[in-house]
């Protein structure tokens, strides 16, 4: 590694992303390799050039770039300070199988500013590592969108509304508060795609199924707090990781934390 260099790299506990890496090269180039997963890049800062498959392609902060697995490709700064990059690692049967990696070399970068934000909250989440829903349902729309453009069909979603899936996860959600459960798991029991879940679930409600899950936490959270329950007890029992998780999610909806908040 070269001087200078910071890398950060973990592996979630996300189905699907083998690898999360968050890195700034001031003067690192990669020599000629490939990767047994699909390797989604964004830059955040700089701008890099790569060989892919023997074609010379560059990436600037405003793409996505979607290097196929097994195909050699390199990469090396354009500018004098290096870059900074965050890439996601996804598993090589996430994007529809190996049918798909020529369209992936024929056409790697993408400028869809839909699908850069998306990416971007989702290493968000990730670095957080406490939100598993919203992780899952993030991913799962970062999929649909990079298959969408592997088969250059990029389309708006539907405008219809769908109150029948959007309720039955709802009804799901509120009988899991505290345990949770996964968007692969709640698909299963709707019998509805993960990503038309979501959409759904948004469309009809106003908001994505994790922030709904979180408030109906908060929800419960207060009543326990209201009920005498000390407030190092109430994340656990409110379904949270840990203490500073309810807090911040509290605090976020209320404005104070939980112990401020029962009057003495």
């Amino acid at each position: 590694m070269s001087s200078g260099a910071v890398v950060r790299a973990w592996r979630p506990g996300l189905a699907g992303v083998v690898e999360v890496l968050h890195a700034h090269f001031p003067s690192h180039a990669y020599p000629t390799h490939t990767h047994d997963a699909w390797t989604v890049l964004i830059v955040d800062e700089g701008a890099v050039r790569y060989d892919l498959d023997h074609r010379e392609h560059g990436l600037a902060q405003a793409q996505v770039s979607l290097l196929p697995p097994h195909v050699p490709h390199d990469g090396r700064s354009v500018l004098p300070q290096g870059f900074r990059k965050r890439v996601l690692y996804l598993a090589p049967d996430r994007l529809g199988g190996d049918h798909l990696i020529g369209a992936a070399v024929d056409h790697p970068e993408y400028v869809d500013p839909i699908l850069r934000h998306r990416i971007h909250q989702l290493h968000r989440v990730l670095l957080d590592g406490q939100e598993d829903l919203e992780a899952q349902s993030r991913l799962t729309l970062i999929e649909e969108r990079l298959s969408q453009h592997l088969r250059r069909t990029v389309v708006a979603p539907p405008d219809r509304s769908d109150s029948g899936v959007a309720a039955q996860l709802r009804e799901l959600l509120d009988s899991k508060v505290t345990d949770g459960i996964t968007l692969e798991d709640a698909a299963k029991v709707v019998h509805a795609h993960p990503a038309h879940l979501v959409r759904a679930f948004s469309r009809e409600y106003g908001m994505p199924p994790h922030r709904y899950l979180t408030g109906r936490r908060v929800d419960l959270a207060r009543r326990y707090l209201l009920d005498g329950h000390p407030a190092a007890e109430v994340a656990t029992l409110a379904g949270f990781y840990d203490q500073s998780h309810l807090n911040r999610h509290f605090r976020k909806l209320l404005g104070v934390t939980p112990a401020s908040f029962v009057k003495p």
